[in-house]
């Protein structure tokens, strides 16, 4: 079996979490969303909110973060590796926000390729802000349009995942893969 690197996306808010998290518990190899250590880790040294503050400094370590889980999830002894948000996400939050980022940052969602991209759509019943997830709703949806079409410019197929309960979200992915 060829090695499978699967991405769940979506804006803020729409479960991937939640879903990284029961596929954890049901033995898959998983890696989570590592946004909100890099803002946790900025907040223990005085920055409030790196991304709204220092979005490039932000965006690059989250970056180097995700790439260095891409090369990890390739040498996991797992055919099937899920990964909590992906590389083109920092490209969508970038364009998001309208600010400039290095050549660099395209160049690697050229070099690094997920096998399936699964998009989560925004709930607005399952949302919750926190100290970390500082947009609203509306905000959210918005960053879902531009992770879709930063995925589709990089040429992925995106598969939808059904508004649903955790189970049959889960059931719904394991179908695809």
């Amino acid at each position: 079996m060829q090695k499978e690197i699967i991405v769940l996306l979506g804006g803020p808010g729409t479960g991937k979490s939640t879903l990284i998290n029961e596929l954890v518990a049901r033995g898959f190899c998983c890696y989570p969303e590592i946004s909100r250590q890099v803002t946790m880790k900025a907040q223990q040294e005085g920055i409030e909110q790196l991304f709204l503050e220092q979005p490039l400094l932000f965006s690059q370590m989250l970056l180097e973060g995700r790439i260095e889980q891409y090369k990890n999830a390739l040498e996991e002894p797992d055919n099937v590796v899920f990964i909590d948000r992906g590389i083109p996400d920092v490209v969508a939050y970038m364009d998001y926000i309208g600010d400039e980022y290095p050549e660099g940052f395209v160049q690697a969602c050229e070099d690094y390729k997920y096998t399936k991209t699964f998009i989560l759509p925004p709930w607005e019943e399952i949302y919750q802000s926190d100290s970390e997830r500082y947009e609203n709703f509306e905000q959210a949806v918005k960053i879902q349009e531009h992770l879709i079409e930063t995925y589709k410019k990089y040429g992925y197929e995106l598969i939808e995942v059904p508004k649903d309960t955790v189970e049959n979200r889960i059931l719904y992915i394991l179908d695809k893969i």
